[in-house]
């Protein structure tokens, strides 16, 4: 409830903003924000369960983490949206832009297929796990690569390492 209130309050927002923009300046991001806590359930109605896919995880993070990955979350959209990183046609995800102008934007490409006699296909997947199994090691250079701040392609070399879990 405190947060909510503090998150709201311009003066402290911008104090979380500080604080992330120092940390990023600095390349480095603190041991207690890479700290979380997994919780394994089971999916019902499996035969069996020695495989992963049978059970769901739910990673609890620190409440004042969360407001920090919204602030870095903020800055590379930022970053990747000034520099043309994100194409047009990927509007999932971004700041002002909504699943309906997905629909929208396939809707016009099937029917523009359909005028020219083509077929149409659709290929959609779920990224959720994706970030978790993206080489670490390739981010930082692939930021650099594409004009990102160098700041933030360091900042990321230690966001992601020395993270931990414990499973509950």
């Amino acid at each position: 409830m405190y947060l909510k209130k503090c998150v709201k309050d311009i003066a402290c927002l911008k104090k979380f903003i500080d604080i992330t923009n120092a940390s990023i300046k600095l390349g480095h991001w603190s041991l207690y924000f890479k700290v979380s806590t997994t919780i394994i359930i089971f999916k019902l109605n499996k035969k069996s369960y020695d495989t992963l896919k049978n059970f769901c995880s739910i990673i609890l993070l620190n409440t004042i983490r969360k407001i920090f990955k919204n602030v870095i979350g903020e800055r590379l959209q930022f970053q990747a949206i000034s520099n043309n990183f994100i194409h047009q046609c990927q509007l999932g995800g971004l700041k002002q832009c909504f699943s309906i102008d997905t629909d929208v934007t396939l809707t016009y490409v099937i029917q523009l297929g359909w005028a020219r006699n083509l077929t149409t296909n659709t290929l959609a997947f779920d990224i959720t796990y994706f970030f978790s199994l993206l080489n670490h090691q390739v981010l930082p250079v692939i930021l650099l690569k594409v004009s990102f701040d160098s700041k933030i392609s360091i900042f990321f070399q230690d966001y992601l390492i020395r993270r931990k879990t414990s499973y509950f």
